[in-house]
């Protein structure tokens, strides 16, 4: 039985999509931390991050339990932060159980880790704006037929709602995907389509999208394009 809360260091949630992982994967899993927020481009955050991590990135994991000298252990990295908790919460079945979904589950997630540049570059998260067309390129839609294929095999293979059924870290893993498709009006099939229409409405991924639109830390060249009330 644990003795001590998590916590959890993330950045600003407009931005930040590798902390959305992190967050979304333990509000929706029901694994009770604290929020630590860090805004970020500020003249302060290396040093604030550095209170917690050498890496000096967002998202960190504090595990008081596990700590050394008083000191919690700090996981960083949203993947490193998902393979911890999922040995750690291991009744949660944040992995799916079957043997072969959850090794493919987690080779979509590890491409995605490190994939996607393209689209990653060019449709930076940022869920206050509508930015409908911005960034498009054919390298960009060659990521997006990528995401597209991958996200159909799961969903025929094991018939929704989510990817591999039920909510898992390969989800939460995708959910900044799924904000950004929004932010700049992707077209998509109806069944993608409908795959993100399912991730934009859990709980926990409509209380991260409110808290962003309360932010007041926005990038000056985003200003124009902030949505309105």
């Amino acid at each position: 039985m644990r003795g001590a809360m998590y916590s959890l260091v993330i950045g600003n949630k407009n931005y930040s999509s590798w902390s959305l992982r992190a967050w979304l994967l333990m509000t929706e899993a029901a694994i009770p931390f604290e929020e630590v927020r860090l805004p970020l481009f500020t003249t302060t955050f290396a040093t604030d991050i550095g209170r917690y991590t050498p890496a000096g990135r967002v998202p960190v994991l504090l595990d008081p339990d596990a700590g050394v000298d008083g000191r919690p252990l700090a996981i960083w990295d949203s993947l490193a932060i998902a393979e911890y908790l999922a040995e750690a919460c291991g009744d949660r079945a944040l992995w799916p159980r079957d043997r072969g979904a959850r090794a493919r589950a987690r080779s979509l997630c590890a491409e995605m880790h490190s994939g996607f540049a393209h689209m990653r570059h060019a449709l930076p998260m940022n869920i206050a704006a509508r930015l409908p067309g911005h960034g498009w390129s054919i390298a960009v839609q060659d990521d997006i037929d990528r995401l597209v294929a991958m996200w159909r095999e799961c969903l025929e293979a094991h018939g929704g709602p989510l990817l591999f059924g039920d909510f898992s870290i390969a989800d939460a893993f995708f959910a900044p995907v799924v904000s950004r498709f929004s932010t700049y009006a992707i077209a998509l099939p109806k069944d993608i389509q409908a795959y993100c229409e399912r991730v934009l409405a859990l709980r926990g991924m409509r209380a991260w999208a409110a808290a962003a639109r309360d932010e007041t830390e926005f990038l000056r060249e985003d200003e124009p394009y902030r949505r309105g009330p």
